[in-house]
């Protein structure tokens, strides 16, 4: 388990064993890649991170993922898999599922969307890119794209 402090000054465990939490998971974040780039989003104010969000209703977070990726970037994921957890200790703490999947469908004619839409960023850009969301900085962060990146052939031999 790693733990550190968020940008917000919060306390926050990470995790990449399954239920390591009491708290249940009511939050989702995605990863997906597709033709070497990952699947971002800009969200108006916070800047560019991974597509997310909090579960609905009695919605698993399985479906809570799917979701959130197709209102903020109209992209429809496929073979989402548990990837890591993290519980952070605001007022309310909370945990968040992180998800790793594949790119199902890509649908560039709709602009409803929660934010400004996909954006697509090679492994590079990601990391070097000085517009990211204070979520995309952090320690736990970092943590969790080292471990993604060293999955970058989980991508890259599949056809999608």
């Amino acid at each position: 388990m790693i733990s550190f402090l968020d940008l917000n000054g919060n306390r926050v465990e990470l995790s990449f064993e399954k239920d390591t939490f009491s708290i249940e998971a009511r939050h989702v974040l995605v990863i997906a890649k597709h033709q070497n780039n990952w699947l971002l989003t800009l969200h108006p104010k916070r800047g560019i991170e991974f597509p997310g969000g909090k579960v609905e209703g009695k919605e698993s977070v399985i479906e809570a993922a799917l979701r959130e990726t197709i209102e903020e970037t109209n992209v429809e994921i496929k073979n989402v898999e548990w990837f890591a957890e993290y519980l952070v200790y605001e007022e309310k703490p909370f945990c968040k599922a992180v998800f790793i999947a594949e790119v199902g469908h890509i649908e560039v004619e709709s602009t409803n969307f929660e934010t400004d839409g996909a954006l697509w960023l090679s492994t590079d850009d990601l990391l070097h890119n000085n517009n990211l969301s204070f979520h995309m900085r952090d320690a736990g962060m970092k943590a969790i794209l080292e471990k993604v990146i060293a999955l970058e052939g989980k991508w890259n031999n599949r056809e999608y």
